[in-house]
């Protein structure tokens, strides 16, 4: 049988042991949670994107029944500058959007 000192170092050096782990498992969270955090960031702008994009569509959608419509053509014209510049402060937004992120 082990003497009473030679237990007490073994509990010891396995305590040792375990603090160790439990302090690379907490870095390896922390780690994790700025991945995830990151992550999550990138998911909600290309969320967003994926929305101006949609409304892009939509928007481009009108400009052509528009233009293929019996309307006057400086109308439609009128329309699709109007459907442009509305596209463009869309793409300013979130470029704006974007570097706020960063």
């Amino acid at each position: 049988m082990a003497s009473l000192s030679t237990q007490m170092n073994l509990i010891v050096e396995k305590t040792k042991n375990l603090i160790q782990m439990c302090e690379a498992l907490q870095e390896e969270n922390d780690l994790l949670k700025l991945e995830l955090q990151s992550v999550q960031v990138a998911f909600d702008t290309s969320s967003d994107k994926i929305n101006q994009l949609e409304e892009k569509i939509k928007a481009m959608a009108v400009a052509k029944s528009l233009e293929e419509a019996d309307i006057d053509k400086s109308a439609i014209n009128e329309k699709i500058l109007d459907t442009k510049q509305k596209i463009n402060d869309f793409v300013r937004e979130i470029d704006r959007c974007i570097t706020l992120l960063k």
